[in-house]
């Protein structure tokens, strides 16, 4: 049975793990623990899935808790993916971060492409991202 909580203190070799274990680790800074730690530290919302006490899935974002939820990981342990579990961390997260918040936002993993659109949310094509080093070259 998978058992949903707000963690705001959770681990951070247990973020690690259930990266690695959901494939998302290929796009976080895993091997800089305390990075992670400051990334768990600084989020708004973080709520975890557990089963039997072992984390299989978490959403962790940031918000105003006024308007906007940026939702920048959902992770799900492979062997728990298709069940459900992705879907309800997106619907806790969005209740935590507060009533008013109207807008959840976030930029989905290319292998999850297919899987946004099936559980409703919408894609939008105005989303820009930049990388931190080419900002700083087109500046200079």
């Amino acid at each position: 049975m998978t058992v949903y909580h707000s963690e705001p203190d959770l681990d951070a070799d247990d973020f690690i793990a259930v990266l690695l274990a959901s494939g998302l680790a290929a796009r976080r800074p895993v091997g800089d623990r305390a990075r992670v730690g400051r990334m768990l530290a600084e989020a708004s919302v973080i709520v975890t899935a557990r089963d039997d006490h072992r984390l299989v899935g978490i959403a962790r974002g940031l918000t105003d808790h006024s308007f906007c939820l940026y939702l920048s990981d959902l992770a799900v342990d492979q062997r728990w993916q298709g069940h459900g579990i992705g879907r309800e961390l997106i619907h806790r997260a969005h209740a935590e971060a507060g009533p008013d918040v109207t807008q959840l936002i976030l930029l989905g993993a290319p292998d999850a492409e297919t899987y946004y659109p099936h559980i409703g949310l919408r894609h939008f094509p105005q989303c820009y991202v930049v990388d931190r080093h080419a900002v700083k070259e087109t500046i200079e």
